[in-house]
């Protein structure tokens, strides 16, 4: 297993950040790769699916999603498996002394036998996608003047 986490500080309260991050409709605008997004079960909480659409390296990708934990406004994870891949995301936000958000998003990479070796690869190429999708957050509550 290989984890990749990244923080930053977010220019907003975390309840908006939360609310923000949590909407699905928001999630190609935020997160790299993400072309498409949409929730295929009920309503936004533990036990929920979507389906997202990524592009990688030139190719589209179908991704299953299930909401594995939901504590607004304090973290939110999602849990996926593709081709004996499996990952889970986790973005854990708090409070900083002056209003804003100190937001932690993390990645755990987990191959099968089979897919193990290329744990470092998804783990490099995703701390990338973290960096770039935190980097897309600041700057949707923090726009450039």
């Amino acid at each position: 297993m290989k984890r990749v986490e990244r923080r930053a500080r977010i220019g907003a309260p975390p309840e908006e950040v939360f609310a923000y991050l949590a909407d699905l409709n928001n999630l190609s605008d935020w997160q790299t790769g993400i072309v498409e997004a949409e929730l295929t079960s009920g309503e936004i909480g533990v036990g929920a699916t979507a389906r997202v659409v990524r592009e990688m390296m030139g190719q589209r990708m179908e991704a299953p999603l299930t909401v594995t934990a939901y504590d607004p406004p304090r973290s939110m994870a999602i849990g996926s498996e593709i081709s004996g891949i499996r990952a889970s995301a986790q973005l854990s936000i708090a409070r900083l002394d002056d209003g804003a958000t100190d937001l932690t998003f993390a990645m755990e990479i987990r191959g099968s036998m089979l897919t193990a070796f290329m744990e470092p690869m998804i783990a490099g190429a995703a701390g990338g996608d973290i960096d770039a999708s935190l980097q897309r957050v600041q700057e949707h509550f923090e726009p450039a003047p």
